[in-house]
C-alpha cells in the first residue's frame, strides 16, 4: 500500500488529526481550527490543504482536517470534532470541483484523481459552498473562512460554464465570513496573529489578499492609509448587460497582477464586496519555510486498505521549485491564483527535499518532477524593481518579452546539474510544461543565446525519457495573439533546434505539441490550417484539448459576453455543442469516419488548397512514411484510469520496433 513502507517510520500522530481519537492521541481538548476538504489527505507540499494545515501548526494552533466529509447522511462529518475556537476552513481542493467532476463536454468523469482508487462522488458539486453552508447552518457563531483555487477562481461575479449562468462572488453562495484568495500562508499568518491578540474575527476587515462583505446599512468600509480604491460594476449591473459584465475583467486581472493594487469594491445584492489588494510576492526565505515544514509526503494511514491515490502517485517523487506564472495566457487561471510574479525557493531547500525524497523507503532514484507552474521560470524577475512595481501587464512575454525581465536559464541549469550530483539520484525528468518560447532566441532577445541552448541541451540529454512536452496551442496567429502566445513561427524555430540536438546527441527524443480546439477567436478554416501545418511538420494528433471555461480568465469572458475584456469589441466563440465538435474533428482529419466531413467543409468555405493538403487524392496518410504519430495526454481525450497503460503500450511498442 501507498504509505505502507514510509508508515513504518511514522506514528499515526505524525500526520493532522482527522478523527477524535487522532485529536486525544495528541492529548488535546479542544481545537483551534478545523479543515474541511474535498480531497483526500495527502501530507505533502504539493498539496493545498496539508500546506494550509502545516503553516496553522507552525502558528502553535492544535489543527485538524476532514478530508471529504460526507453530505449524502447526517452530516455527522461536520460535527465529529466540534467547535473550534478560532474558526473552520473550507476548500473544495487542488482543483475546481468542477473541473475534477466533468469534462470539457459536461460530461462526469468516471474518476477523480484526488480520491484513493480514483473513486468518484466524494467530492460534491460546489463543494466549497456546500461545506460552508452546512458549517455556518451548524455553528452559526463559529467563523467559517473559505480558500483554495474554488474561492480564488470565484471571488468576484463570474461565469461558470457548468451551469452556464453568471453568478456572484461565492462569498455570497457559501455564506462564508471570509475568503482568502491565492496562495494563503501570508494572510493566514496575519489572521492569526490578530486572532490570537484577542482581535474579533468579525473586526478583521482590511487584511490583505481576502475578501470580506460590509453591510454598509451596519458599517462603515474601513479607511487604509496608503490603500486607493476602484469600484466595478455591481453584480445586477452584470447580469443586465454582458458587456457591463465583460468590462469588469480588465480591473479585476490588473488588481490582481499589479505589486501595488487598489482595493476593489463591487455591489452584490444590498451588500458590498471587499476585495482587498493582494500581499507582496513570497521571499525566497517565505517560500522556503513553506516547503520546509513536517510534512510526512504521505497519504493519511487511513487510506492503506482503500487504494492508491492517483494525484499523489502522478507527483509523489516530484519537486516544485517554483510558484507563479508570468505567461498571462488567456486560457490558463494560474496568474490569476498564485500570480504573475516568480517566488523561487533556494538551491539549498530545493536540495534539502530532494534529500528526503531520496532517503524515502521506496524511492528507486527517479525524480518525475522537477519543475512548477511552468518548468523553466525559476529565478527570473525584473532587473529593475521599480519598473516592475508600477507594471500593469497580465503577461511579461506577451506580445514581446519585457525588456526588463530576466530570462536567464543559468541558475535553472546549475539547479539540476546540483540535483543530478545527489549519490541516491539516478535520473530527474522535466514533467512540467517548458515554454518552449523562451528558448529561441529570435523571440526572448533578452537572454543570452548560447544560455538557451544549453538548457535545452540539459533538458533533452539528462531529463527527458523519450518525450518533450510543450504547448504552441495553437497555429492561428490571431487565435494565437489573442491566447497571449507567440506566433506558431516560434514553434518552428523550436523545433528546428530540437531537431539538430536530437540528430547531434543520436537521442531519438519525439517532440510532443499541445493544442487546444474551439478557443475564442478560432474558425473552422483556423482549425483546418492547423491541422494541415501539423501534418505538413509530420505530426498526427491523437488526444487534444477543447477550450473549458474556467471562472478568471480573459477567454471565458469572451466565451459567455461574446466581447473582448481589454477592446470590448465583439469576438466571436465557438459555443454550440456542433461547432465546438466541428472545430475538433480537424484534430483527426486521418479518421476514416471525418474525411467526408471535411471534404464538404472545406469545399464549402472555399479551401480547396487545404483539402489539397490534408486528403491528396491517392496519396493517404499510412503512405506519409515520414510522418510521426504522437499522442498527447487529455481529459478529454483518454479516461484517467487508461492513460499510463496506454502510454506503456506505445513504448514497448517502440522497443520491439527497434
Amino acid at each position: 500500500m501507498q504509505s505502507m513502507e514510509g508508515a513504518k517510520k511514522h506514528q499515526l500522530s505524525d500526520w493532522l488529526p482527522t478523527t477524535n481519537k487522532e485529536v486525544k492521541i495528541r492529548g488535546w481538548e479542544q481545537l483551534d481550527v478545523i479543515l474541511f476538504s474535498g480531497d483526500a489527505y495527502v501530507d505533502h507540499p504539493s498539496f493545498g490543504p496539508a500546506v494550509i494545515g502545516r503553516i496553522l501548526e507552525s502558528y502553535g494552533l492544535r489543527v485538524a482536517i476532514v478530508p471529504q466529509p460526507s453530505v449524502n447522511d447526517n452530516l455527522q462529518d461536520f460535527e465529529k470534532l466540534g467547535k473550534p475556537r478560532l474558526f473552520f476552513g473550507a476548500t473544495g481542493g487542488c482543483m475546481d470541483p468542477m473541473v475534477s467532476n466533468y469534462t470539457a463536454s459536461k460530461k462526469r468523469r468516471d474518476k477523480d484523481a484526488y480520491t484513493p482508487n480514483g473513486d468518484k462522488g466524494f467530492r460534491p458539486d460546489y463543494a466549497t459552498s456546500v461545506y460552508s453552508k452546512i458549517l455556518k447552518e451548524k455553528f452559526p457563531d463559529v467563523p467559517v473562512l473559505i480558500g483554495g483555487i474554488e474561492a480564488s477562481l470565484r471571488r468576484v461575479t463570474h461565469y461558470d460554464y457548468w451551469s452556464d449562468k453568471l453568478l456572484p462572488s461565492i462569498l455570497e453562495t457559501s455564506k462564508a465570513d471570509m475568503l482568502v484568495y491565492g496562495m494563503g500562508e501570508q494572510p493566514l499568518r496575519e489572521i492569526v496573529t490578530l486572532l490570537q491578540k484577542g482581535v474579533p474575527f468579525s473586526s478583521l476587515r482590511n487584511i490583505k489578499q481576502t475578501a470580506v462583505f460590509i453591510d454598509q446599512k451596519e458599517e462603515k468600509l474601513p479607511v487604509v492609509n496608503g490603500w486607493e480604491d476602484v469600484t466595478i460594476n455591481s453584480h445586477d449591473a452584470c447580469l443586465k448587460d454582458k458587456k457591463t459584465f465583460a468590462s469588469n475583467f480588465k480591473v479585476i486581472e490588473q488588481e490582481s497582477n499589479k505589486l501595488k493594487a487598489r482595493r476593489i469594491l463591487q455591489d452584490v445584492q444590498g451588500k458590498t464586496l471587499v476585495i482587498n489588494p493582494p500581499f507582496p510576492t513570497m521571499t525566497e526565505k517565505e517560500i522556503d519555510g513553506s516547503f520546509d515544514l513536517p510534512f510526512t509526503r504521505l497519504p493519511h494511514p487511513k487510506y492503506d486498505k482503500r487504494g492508491p491515490i492517483p494525484a499523489f502517485e502522478m507527483i509523489k517523487f516530484s519537486i516544485n521549485i517554483h510558484r507563479g506564472c508570468f505567461g498571462g495566457c488567456s486560457f490558463c487561471t494560474i496568474s490569476a491564483h498564485q500570480g504573475k510574479f516568480i517566488a523561487s525557493r533556494s538551491q539549498e531547500s530545493v536540495l534539502k527535499e530532494i534529500d528526503k525524497v531520496a532517503n524515502m523507503p521506496d524511492f528507486k532514484g527517479y525524480l518525475s518532477d522537477i519543475g512548477g507552474p511552468s518548468a523553466n521560470m525559476y529565478q527570473m524577475k525584473g532587473k529593475i524593481q521599480s519598473i516592475c512595481d508600477k507594471c500593469v501587464a497580465p503577461s511579461c512575454i506577451s506580445p514581446v518579452v519585457c525588456s526588463n525581465l530576466d530570462t536567464s536559464h543559468k541558475p535553472l541549469t546549475e539547479l539540476y546539474q546540483a540535483v543530478d550530483k545527489h549519490p541516491k539520484i539516478k535520473k530527474s525528468f522535466i514533467g512540467s510544461g517548458i515554454r518552449h518560447d523562451m528558448l529561441v532566441p529570435e523571440f526572448n532577445k533578452n537572454a543570452d543565446p548560447k544560455e538557451l541552448d544549453a538548457y535545452t541541451e540539459e533538458v533533452m540529454t539528462k531529463h527527458v525519457s523519450g518525450r518533450l512536452k510543450v504547448a504552441p496551442e495553437h497555429t492561428s496567429d490571431p487565435v494565437l495573439k489573442l491566447m497571449r502566445k507567440p506566433s506558431f513561427k516560434y514553434f518552428h524555430k523550436f523545433k528546428e533546434r530540437f531537431d539538430k540536438i536530437n540528430v547531434k546527441k543520436k537521442l531519438n527524443l519525439q517532440l510532443i505539441p499541445y493544442f487546444i480546439s474551439s478557443h475564442p477567436a478560432s474558425e473552422v478554416e483556423d482549425m483546418a490550417n492547423l491541422a494541415a501545418e501539423t501534418k505538413d511538420m509530420g505530426f498526427q494528433l491523437e488526444q487534444v484539448q477543447g477550450f473549458t471555461p474556467t471562472p478568471m480568465t480573459v477567454a471565458t469572458v469572451i466565451y459567455y459576453s461574446g466581447f473582448h475584456p481589454y477592446t470590448l469589441k465583439p469576438t466571436k466563440t465557438p459555443k454550440t455543442k456542433k461547432e465546438r465538435e466541428d472545430q475538433h474533428k480537424f484534430f483527426f482529419w486521418y479518421k476514416k469516419e471525418n474525411k467526408d466531413w471535411i471534404k464538404n467543409t472545406l469545399n464549402k468555405v472555399g479551401r480547396q488548397d487545404l483539402l489539397m493538403k490534408l486528403l491528396p487524392e491517392n496519396n493517404s496518410w499510412k503512405k506519409n512514411k515520414n510522418a510521426k504519430k504522437v499522442k498527447n495526454t487529455f481529459d478529454d481525450a483518454v479516461p484517467f484510469n487508461k492513460r499510463k497503460k496506454k502510454v506503456r503500450r506505445t513504448a514497448s511498442s517502440k522497443k520491439r520496433r527497434r
